[in-house]
């Protein structure tokens, strides 16, 4: 571990050092080498896919040969949807290629961060002080299943002048092999060092204490990934770490929502892809509008989620609803299963977010700009919208060209970050001979 992130110190150096036309000229090198790679990345992915859906299928065989404990149709195909959601999230075709290409295409033209004034200013003295934006250095990305991580992480870290360590999760270990390779080319084809992206193979839990520990060498750790790895890495790390626990996400139907808005984005957010931690997890209905809009959600959504409800929404929902527990108000179902529940006002959705949220992503429905104004104000999660699905939080579609994590820590970034939350800014102070008195 220590050589490696030695190497990648040393990269890292020429990388901050490179042109922006040099870098910008990797990241296009990078993506045509994926391009014409594809045939080796797709079989190394089969590789990978096979592999995994024979795990998967062993533990099956066993449960269908185990006497029936009451798990119920709803238990059995809530698994079999994490089955399914766990090989998607590991699958690529040429489709998924072509939006890997596209994305570091997408990253090479966006405008270069680095020296960028973010400010300026002359002191009374004379001296002139400015903050300049520059490169972090090393940053080590520990993530798991999504291989398209590591190209997005690889582009990225580039883009914004650093250089990358990547341990990826055993079950996609051959494809982001292959992707490495096609990334370390199109590095070495624009005269940049192949040391600036570095795969580390070892999948044991022990190499990412090792790796996280060298705080001498790496700046920033960011694991991408269950709760369970990231809680792994933050008790582990001596370097800072990007933290994103999980993602209990809110939409509030405010009582001037316009219900046909409502449905439409409830159902987006909820159904468009539960398995992700943008994806909407509790609804809050207002008092108001509660009589006219349960029953309308339940007729939507109750033939495809699992609606679980206080005792207001399961008088107006009927049967189809079940019981609400207290730890469902603070659940990541990360599946087609849904909290509702009614609140007084305001107010009350605010203070129920404050308590059971994850500062992830809250959305509230209303015609109200006052209400919405209001929202978006008092509710300090890192993503705050208005009108649309929670599902938009995130980097691609705000605008980042592609994410290498969401934050919710607040330090030293918030929310769905790109290559600006890969840098940070010096002082630069240029005077005419002024000395402190």
């Amino acid at each position: 571990m220590r050589h490696a992130a030695k190497a990648a110190r040393a990269a890292a150096r020429i990388v901050a050092k490179a042109p922006a036309a040099q870098r910008t000229r990797a990241l296009r090198d990078i993506a045509s080498a994926i391009d014409a790679d594809r045939s080796a990345i797709l079989a190394a992915n089969a590789k990978d896919v096979a592999a995994a859906t024979a795990m998967i299928a062993e533990p099956v065989r066993r449960s269908a040969a185990a006497p029936d404990r009451g798990t119920g149709a709803a238990g059995a195909a809530s698994e079999d949807r994490r089955r399914e959601g766990s090989i998607d999230r590991l699958r690529l075709d040429d489709a998924r290629v072509d939006s890997l290409v596209r994305a570091v295409r997408e990253i090479a033209d966006a405008p270069d961060v680095l020296g960028r004034i973010e400010h300026r200013e002359t002191r009374p003295n004379g001296l002139e002080v400015a903050r300049v934006r520059i490169p972090l250095g090393v940053i080590a990305m520990i993530y798991e299943a999504r291989p398209n991580v590591t190209v997005d992480a690889a582009a990225l870290c580039l883009k914004a002048g650093n250089a990358c360590i990547l341990r990826g999760g055993r079950e996609a270990l051959e494809s982001n092999r292959a992707l490495a390779r096609a990334v370390r080319a199109g590095l070495v084809q624009a005269g940049l060092p192949a040391e600036a992206v570095q795969l580390i193979e070892l999948t044991d839990r022990e190499a990412i204490a090792d790796l996280v520990k060298l705080d001498d060498l790496i700046d920033l750790c960011i694991p991408r990934g269950g709760e369970g790895l990231i809680r792994y890495v933050a008790e582990h790390a001596r370097v800072p770490v990007i933290k994103h626990y999980k993602g209990v996400c809110h939409v509030y139907v405010h009582a001037a929502a316009d219900l046909d808005m409502a449905e439409r984005i409830v159902d987006n957010a909820k159904t468009q892809r539960p398995s992700v931690c943008n994806a909407l997890e509790t609804l809050l209905i207002d008092r108001a509008v509660a009589e006219q809009f349960v029953p309308r959600l339940v007729a939507r959504l109750a033939d495809r989620v699992e609606l679980r409800g206080d005792d207001t929404v399961r008088t107006l929902g009927g049967s189809t609803v079940r019981p609400a527990s207290e730890d469902d108000w603070s659940a990541e179902y990360l599946d087609l299963v849904l909290a509702v529940r009614v609140v007084d006002d305001l107010r009350a959705a605010v203070e129920h977010i404050e308590r059971y949220g994850s500062d992830h992503t809250e959305a509230i429905i209303t015609r109200d700009t006052e209400a919405a104004e209001r929202f978006v104000r008092e509710v300090d999660s890192s993503t705050v919208v208005v009108n649309a699905s929670t599902r938009f939080a995130d980097g691609g579609e705000l605008g980042l060209g592609a994410e290498i994590g969401i934050s919710t820590t607040r330090l030293h970034a918030y929310g769905p970050m790109g290559a600006e939350g890969l840098t940070t800014t010096k002082f630069v102070v240029r005077g005419s001979g002024q000395i402190r008195m």
